[in-house]
């Protein structure tokens, strides 16, 4: 969405069963990282599915102002040029992410590597996330704030480091941003960056690197963590990318499916790294009807065809530690939680405070709106489902949030009463097809 664009408000009511056989849009994750190896390999990369949400496109932007040749060559088709690590450009103007928070991250790490300097912005939601905990470890390799907005918040300018300084950083919270940051910075310093999560977090940042020719290793570290080492200034290799469906767009008609009586629905190739599946671990426990098909290996990730049908749900307890793996799915969860029998409780979500809206508060809001009975507790949000159809009838708040939008769409065309959003314009930056796919699938949104 643009700057100052006007709010898109729409609803979803009950209809008919969801029925037919889709494919959501590519992993923002993968098509970020996509962009920046491409920016960062010497040569010509290739991309096919690349997700053309805002978010991804801006990303695109930035690698062009940094130095690379980006050309779109037909639907999700791309083609990066890059010169390779140590020879950004200084960009000329500001580097504008709109809502893209990983994209700006994920840069600012890039851009930390090198002697340059550059201004990040974004739009007004943007301007509200916390930079804090990625200038952190970026500061101790050397990177320079130059100006920042109160709060560690957009617009702020770095001065990239002259002599990068490789850093052994322990992560304060499971966040792959703040992982791929230090090692993007990481890529242009001489001998080893480690990174080292006390809790796992999505490793395709890892898996990205090595598959372009870095030195990386990821080893245990605790219970539940990763200790990744970085060999600095490598150089990469172009390969050719082929950017899977995207789980956290999937969970949409995943959960739609599951709560609209008589649903049943195909979603092709979506990503089954474990890392990213903690949804689907959740909904099987809940008693859902999820069935792989055709599982196989594309572009370095396991996919597989998902088969969806109507089920009765039942609550669970949802433990902190599977958070990290789900941690964009946790409003459509609240949604499919509602529609469930007995209480879920999802634990540990302190991280959902600081996403595109407050996403806890804004979840609780909209549960509030549409007659669902829930309570946080400290960093828990518990729902009380009845087994049956939720309420409906409420206008949710999405605060320039896109999964806030999408989640409760889905909840409206299971409720007793229309489910409405105020505004959808956001939902271009994940999901362009969102709510076409759905009307073809049968959902009635307008």
């Amino acid at each position: 969405m643009a700057h100052g664009s006007e709010a898109l408000p729409l609803q979803a009511e009950r209809g008919g069963p969801l029925r037919g056989r889709v494919r959501v849009p590519g992993d923002k994750s993968i098509s970020h990282r996509s962009l920046i190896l491409g920016l960062l390999s010497v040569g010509e990369t290739r991309v096919t599915g690349l997700l053309e949400g805002e978010d991804v496109l801006r990303t695109a932007d930035a690698a062009r102002a940094l130095g690379a040749t980006v050309e779109h060559l037909g639907p999700g088709e791309w083609r990066v040029r890059g010169m390779g690590i140590g020879t950004l450009l200084e960009p000329r103007g500001t580097l504008d992410f709109g809502n893209a928070g990983t994209g700006s991250r994920l840069m600012m790490g890039v851009v930390g590597g090198h002697p340059i300097r550059a201004t990040f912005d974004g739009d007004a939601s943007l301007r509200k996330r916390p930079m804090g905990r990625i200038l952190d470890p970026l500061k101790r390799m050397g990177v320079t704030v130059i100006d920042v907005a109160e709060g560690n918040r957009l617009p702020l300018t770095l001065q990239g480091a002259r002599d990068s300084i490789p850093i052994e950083y322990t992560t304060p919270v499971a966040s792959a941003q703040i992982k791929s940051a230090v090692l993007f910075a990481g890529l242009n310093a001489p001998g080893e960056t480690i990174v080292i999560e006390p809790e796992a977090s999505r490793d395709h940042t890892e898996k990205m690197l090595a598959y372009f020719g870095a030195e990386i290793r990821s080893e245990p570290a605790g219970t539940h963590g990763r200790r990744i080492t970085l060999k600095g200034r490598p150089e990469l290799s172009p390969r050719p990318i082929v950017v899977p469906a995207d789980p956290s767009s999937a969970a949409f008609p995943i959960v739609a499916a599951l709560i609209v009586p008589g649903s049943d629905v195909i979603i092709e190739s979506v990503m089954m790294n474990p890392l990213r599946t903690g949804l689907l671990t959740t909904l099987l426990e809940m008693g859902a009807s999820i069935e792989e098909l055709d599982s196989r290996v594309e572009g370095g990730e396991r996919v597989a065809d998902l088969r969806i049908r109507h089920s009765p749900l039942r609550g669970v307890d949802v433990p902190a530690e599977r958070a990290p793996s789900m941690i964009d799915e946790y409003p459509v969860l609240a949604v499919a939680a509602a529609f469930a029998s007995g209480e879920t409780r999802m634990r540990g979500l302190q991280e959902l405070r600081v996403k595109e809206s407050d996403r806890l508060a804004a979840v609780a809001d909209g549960l509030a709106a549409n007659g669902v009975a829930h309570q946080i507790v400290g960093d828990d949000l518990i729902v009380s489902g009845s087994g049956r159809a939720a309420p409906g009838g409420g206008l949710v708040a999405t605060h320039m949030d896109h999964r806030i939008a999408m989640s409760f769409l889905i909840m409206g065309l299971a409720s007793d009463k229309a489910v409405g959003v105020d505004d959808t314009s956001f939902i271009a930056t994940s999901f362009p097809d969102f709510v076409p796919m759905m009307t073809r699938l049968g959902g009635a949104l307008r």
